[in-house]
């Protein structure tokens, strides 16, 4: 009996490899940062891991994208899941062997997930356009987000469980087990020939070339700097959400990871709403909006009673909070899926990332400061006055106002429907 080949089995499929991969890999990232907590008992260690997880996006991305459009991405999937493998096996035998290893071998595998984790995702991004028709690229990210949602929620807990139950060096051979069966599907996905461009990898023209296309689209290019603006202005809280509960709630951890997992699952249930009902016609509308509930919730945070009562209504911000970040992320990626060729995405999504990414940390930088002087609610305070004019940025900007109702500057190919 032949297998369907229609472009949903193609695509769900492989998409189903990937899920299995990335929440092992999730489970054991978090594995490891229980492992330091215990081991270390040092938030300077911990800061130090979050800090190496940024690198690779910081400094590498740019570079990534060369490389994934004139290569087979098929390979670079599998390559990348393989490397992440071999870091994990070899953590594992030290471990297994001298029953410990020493910290820089823990951080330089979290290096290396990080730095696969980098190839991997534009990669991704640069694939499914080319397995999904245009009208469903939309739908397709709102049920990637609602995926990566759960991801969040079931990540810590089983990790958890599991590190209090087993050695870490056996709960690190799961990542193992996830990249064999993300490789796996990988493999026997059907993917277009048109996918890899020939001729080697020149870093600098490849770049410019990526840049001087995203600086042409107007609408995308403005976009991504008010994503990277919001970044700016959403880590310093993003990074005390932990603070927030424990010291102005006067909370417990358990009920700090209550509010982790509100917010993952608003997350999820906003993602399956896109990828149900899409994010309307003028999807200008879903990015304002998305702005503007983080405007909305960060502002009633931060001015919020010091009680428990406090605490009910900061879980029920904090879901609407999560509601509303896929009507953001979901419309913003489906945008460049639509508007860039498949064979220049690698070098597109590789900058938009580091952009994204640069402004992480430097908004980590005043989190510990202000909140310390000012109090930890302060920082949700000013992520939504700064949500609010980020809002106000994207009204005043034409080409970012009427981004759905632009010709594409630089079509991509349509994938026939099956």
């Amino acid at each position: 009996m032949t297998a369907p080949t229609t472009w949903r089995f193609n695509f769900y499929r492989m998409w189903t490899g990937q899920f299995l991969s990335g929440i092992t890999s999730a489970i054991v990232q978090y594995a490891l940062l229980w492992y330091l907590t215990v081991e270390t008992k040092s938030a300077t260690m911990i800061s130090l891991a979050t800090i190496i997880g940024f690198l690779p996006g910081i400094f590498i991305s740019p570079f990534v994208g060369p490389i994934i459009d004139r290569h087979n991405k098929k390979w670079l999937m599998i390559g990348t899941d393989m490397l992440t493998a071999l870091a994990a096996l070899v953590l594992a035998v030290i471990g297994l062997i001298g029953h410990t290893f020493p910290l820089w071998m823990v951080f330089l595998a979290m290096f290396v997930r990080s730095l696969a984790q980098t190839f991997q995702y534009p990669t991704l991004q640069s694939i499914t356009p080319t397995l999904v028709p245009n009208t469903m690229l939309t739908k397709i990210s709102g049920q990637i987000g609602a995926f990566q949602s759960v991801q969040m929620i079931i990540a810590p807990a089983v990790a958890g469980v599991l590190f209090g139950m087993f050695d870490i060096n056996y709960v690190i051979l799961l990542d193992v087990v996830g990249a064999i069966f993300g490789s796996a599907t990988m493999l026997i996905t059907r993917l277009p020939e048109r996918l890899k461009q020939d001729g080697p990898v020149h870093f600098w023209q490849d770049m410019l070339a990526g840049w001087t296309l995203l600086r042409k689209d107007k609408g995308i290019f403005q976009l991504t700097l008010i994503g990277a603006l919001f970044t700016l202005i959403f880590m310093p809280a993003g990074a005390v959400y932990p603070l927030m509960t424990t010291q102005y709630f006067r909370g417990t951890v358990a009920m700090a990871s209550i509010v982790e997992v509100v917010f993952s699952v608003g997350m999820m249930l906003g993602g399956a709403w896109i990828g149900w009902r899409g994010a309307g016609k003028d999807r200008g509308r879903a990015l304002f909006g998305s702005i503007l509930s983080v405007a909305v919730c960060g502002i009633l945070s931060g001015i919020l009673s010091r009680d428990f009562t406090g605490f009910i209504l900061f879980n029920i911000l904090n879901f609407f909070f999560g509601v509303g970040v896929p009507f953001f992320n979901a419309p913003f990626m489906a945008m460049i899926q639509e508007r860039f060729a498949p064979e220049m995405l690698g070098r597109i999504i590789g900058l938009t990332s580091m952009l994204m990414n640069l402004a992480g940390p430097l908004g980590l930088v005043a989190a510990g400061p202000v909140a310390d002087r000012f109090g930890v609610n302060m920082l949700f305070i000013i992520m939504g006055v700064g949500a609010l004019v980020v809002g106000a940025g994207m009204l005043l900007l034409p080409a970012v106002r009427t981004i759905d109702r632009q010709p594409r500057p630089v079509p991509a190919e349509e994938v026939p429907k099956s």
